[in-house]
């Protein structure tokens, strides 16, 4: 378990006191590393994931995180769909690659797909298997990649990281003419954040706008030219604070593409127009276009909120609120809730377990540039256990969290309570989203209605 920090109402980083079982987590909000590139295979369309594990690998990861993303299935080769080796206990004695190599020739034949993506696990790592030198056998029949995801190297946002490694060293070999209005989008991890559908789509229209085409790899038709089209594009942009961050850093270095790191998917009007500003200056679009876009889109959704604004203004003015998710959602719910809506935060809590040196990054964006006088109290933990522990610790009038803390109530009372982060179990989400210009207003429509009718 990653140690857990938090910060006082100054911002500044310290160590909280050790769990007295430090090895053990109730409920954690991520799955294993094959879980993650098992998650991005099926979100690559077309693609046809093929699991080196054992059967309970696929079935536990299948279940447990494409239905905790909105009680969404895998697609046509996800859950019992997908081809998996099946490995048992003699499969550890003698190795697996010959179960392996009947597996890919068997999958080949009766599945239609763009991409094959061998995943392997767990025990393979561990017995050694040369998955490498059986899947060369099949590169003459058909677009084929290993990502090696054994569950002790890291969690699902890790995965996600090894299967865009796989994918840039298995496809990617030149650099053609640079497309100028060409960015490529990294960061929004599918189902580990339940709305990337609607996140990808919502992005891609917004960049739109200002003549900027956005290339993703994940819920995109044609994967591959999506693939292909990688080193071309202008410019690579990551909305997370960790995850696809290695994945731009190495398109930079071999094909020269630089990268802006936003850290987290803009919600609401100041996120976006922050975002398109960014873009336009990177890629030299001229200043007005920009602004002209960002005029015509604030002007609606001011005008929308103004539907909104009576009840939030006699029911909850500047209301204390909480955050409960991974490091990108966290940012990006704190910092509108705060600046757009003039709630005062009062505890943000990260799940994602990031890498320690992006502790101080992510506080400073949940504790500066905060339009108010409250910061947030900020925590690093995974452990449902104690996440209920501190909210319960503290005053919450709105609770912007997973489906596992749908009934905490908070120091003083019930607090009116939304998913949206992972896990989700309370409701079905395909392509909504809170991203964007509009992601604001959704927003309220989906945590007025818990309070607009009894008021």
């Amino acid at each position: 378990m990653g140690l857990t920090i938090v910060t006082g109402r100054e911002g500044a980083l310290k160590a909280a006191p050790a769990s007295e079982f430090p090895e053990i987590a109730e409920s954690p909000r991520f799955t294993c590393a094959l879980g993650g590139a098992y998650g991005a295979a099926l979100a690559t369309f077309g693609a046809v994931p093929i699991l080196h594990s054992g059967l309970g690998c696929g079935m536990a990861n299948a279940h447990g995180m494409t239905y905790a993303a909105g009680l969404n299935s895998g697609g046509t080769a996800g859950t019992t769909t997908t081809p998996c080796s099946g490995l048992i206990e003699e499969h550890v004695v003698f190795g697996g690659e010959d179960k392996l190599r009947r597996l890919i020739d068997s999958t080949l034949k009766v599945m239609k797909g763009e991409l094959f993506v061998v995943i392997s696990g767990c025990v393979p790592a561990l017995i050694g298997d040369d998955v490498d030198s059986v899947i060369a056998e099949f590169k003459d029949r058909a677009p084929i990649v290993h990502v090696k995801t054994s569950g002790f190297v890291g969690n699902s946002l890790v995965g996600y990281n090894l299967y865009l490694d796989a994918i840039i060293d298995g496809f990617l070999s030149e650099k053609k003419e640079t497309a100028k209005k060409l960015v490529n989008i990294f960061g929004i991890v599918p189902n580990q954040s339940p709305y990337w559908k609607g996140e990808l789509r919502e992005i891609e229209s917004l960049l739109a706008k200002i003549g900027v085409k956005a290339n993703a790899i994940f819920a995109n038709f044609e994967p591959l030219g999506a693939i292909a089209s990688v080193p071309n594009a202008a410019l690579n942009l990551v909305f997370h604070p960790w995850a696809g961050v290695a994945a731009a850093q190495k398109l930079e270095e071999r094909f020269g593409t630089p990268f802006i790191n936003f850290e987290h998917v803009p919600v609401g009007p100041q996120q976006s127009a922050d975002v398109l500003r960014t873009v336009g200056r990177k890629l030299k679009i001229p200043n007005a276009k920009v602004e002209k876009v960002i005029g015509a889109e604030e002007k609606n959704v001011y005008r929308y909120m103004e539907f909104l604004a009576e009840m939030f203004m006699i029911s909850m003015p500047h209301a204390f609120f909480g955050v409960v998710g991974d490091s990108a959602a966290t940012i990006s719910y704190t910092r509108f809730g705060a600046n757009e809506l003039g709630w005062n935060p009062e505890i943000s809590v990260i799940t994602d377990d990031p890498p320690e040196e992006t502790h101080a990054s992510i506080v400073a964006r949940l504790t500066q540039n905060i339009q108010g006088a409250f910061r947030p109290q900020v925590f690093f933990d995974y452990d449902s256990y104690r996440i209920r522990e501190r909210l319960n610790e503290h005053t919450l009038q709105v609770l912007l969290a997973s489906s596992l803390e749908k009934y905490v109530r908070g120091r003083d009372g019930e607090a009116f309570h939304l998913s949206v982060a992972y896990p989700i179990y309370d409701r079905v989400i395909v392509d909504r989203s809170y991203a964007g210009f509009r992601g604001g207003v959704a927003l309220l429509e989906d945590i007025s209605h818990s309070f607009a009718g009894p008021l």
